[in-house]
C-alpha cells in the first residue's frame, strides 16, 4: 500500500462503505484532500486520527463510568 490512498482504499482499511468514508471526508470528519476532484488520503494521517478516535473513545468511556 502507498502512503496516499484513494476513497476506496481508506474504506477498506477502515472497514467502512465507500459512500459512508466520502461522506465522512466530506464533512471534514476524516483528514484528506481532493485532487481534481477526487479524494485522496495520507495513510499516516488516516492512523493518527484513528489514535486521536481512540483517546476521544477512551475518556469518554470513562466519564460515561462516574
Amino acid at each position: 500500500m502507498t502512503d496516499i490512498l484513494t476513497i476506496r482504499e481508506v474504506a477498506e482499511y477502515l472497514k467502512l462503505n465507500e459512500k459512508t468514508t466520502y461522506r465522512l471526508a466530506a464533512e471534514g470528519k476524516i483528514p484528506g484532500f481532493k485532487v481534481g476532484g477526487a479524494w485522496r488520503f495520507r495513510k499516516a494521517e488516516i492512523d493518527r486520527w484513528i489514535a486521536a478516535q481512540e483517546q476521544i473513545n477512551i475518556k469518554n468511556d470513562g466519564e460515561d463510568a462516574l
